[in-house]
């Protein structure tokens, strides 16, 4: 158990910060969901504009640090090439 006070404090910034990060997670989830739900649905147009909102997301998870740079390269990358396919 924390005993100094520095200690208690960086354990209640942790506590903070995971809800933040952990709301951000979700979020990019929830805008990945959304590009696949698109492109199971077989509508492009629609595929297209989710995935136009899906990246900045992304990306701005990259920046905030709750995510790798090449695994949102590698997730925007493999969702790109499945939104093209769609006749």
């Amino acid at each position: 158990m924390a005993n100094s006070p520095q200690a208690k404090k960086r354990i209640r910034r942790n506590a903070r910060r995971t809800d933040v990060n952990t709301a951000r997670v979700s979020r990019i989830r929830t805008f990945i969901k959304a590009v696949e739900t698109a492109i199971s649905g077989g509508k492009k147009a629609d595929a297209e504009k989710a995935l136009k909102d899906a990246q900045p997301e992304i990306a701005r998870g990259v920046a905030k640090g709750v995510m790798h740079k090449n695994t949102a390269a590698r997730k925007m990358s493999r969702l790109s090439k499945r939104v093209n396919a769609l006749g």
